[in-house]
């Protein structure tokens, strides 16, 4: 976790970054790096067991999308772990789909509820990354700020106060967001047809 100093060259360094000092891409990436890399391990943690994408590749995807041809405009660390974690969700999607255009069932990537965000979840303990995908845009439809708070929490690792913040809401009113779009999600996940095991 970064210190209070380390949040204070953060902010200058994402205002850097907005004014298109370039050179503040590197320190920022050695300064966050540990806690993003923290965030990617406990997400293949949860991830089925010999899955060909590992922690350092998926940063490394992950750097290579917030970076892109764009100059990014993050506010601050929230926003910027935020939009981190949709990116880290996204790639991991990508490399599902791609897993299952090569081989029929080679989609079911099971992560764990469990594992990330840091709550206990009951019921299902394990799902298809490609399936909490699909659940979590049905969520979003329904309710969008509950799947964004799934996001922020299960793949960005964010507080509930980090999200409340990110979110500006209430810390009760991301608890209750979280509770129910969970249980939402639980629900959901055990209505799909479990693909046979390889």
């Amino acid at each position: 976790m970064t210190t209070d100093g380390d949040q204070d060259e953060l902010a200058g360094l994402l205002r850097d970054l907005r004014d298109g000092r370039v050179e503040a891409r590197d320190r920022l990436i050695e300064l966050v790096h540990d806690e993003l890399r923290a965030i990617a391990g406990a997400l293949m943690r949860s991830e089925r067991r010999g899955h060909s994408l590992q922690p350092t590749a998926l940063l490394s995807e992950a750097w290579l999308r917030l970076f892109g041809d764009r100059v990014p405009e993050w506010n601050d660390r929230r926003h910027f772990f935020a939009v981190a974690a949709s990116t880290m969700r996204r790639v991991l999607v990508d490399h599902a789909r791609e897993r299952a255009a090569e081989k029929r069932g080679a989609g079911w990537h099971r992560l764990s509820l469990d594992s990330a965000g840091g709550g206990a979840v009951s019921g299902p303990q394990d799902v298809d990354v490609l399936a909490l995908h699909q659940a979590l845009e049905r969520l979003q439809e329904l309710h969008e700020r509950q799947a964004r708070v799934i996001e922020l929490r299960w793949f960005g690792g964010l507080t509930l106060e980090e999200a409340a913040e990110e979110l500006q809401v209430s810390s009760w009113t991301v608890k209750q967001d979280w509770l129910v779009g969970r249980a939402w999600l639980e629900r959901e996940l055990t209505r799909t047809d479990v693909p046979p095991s390889d």
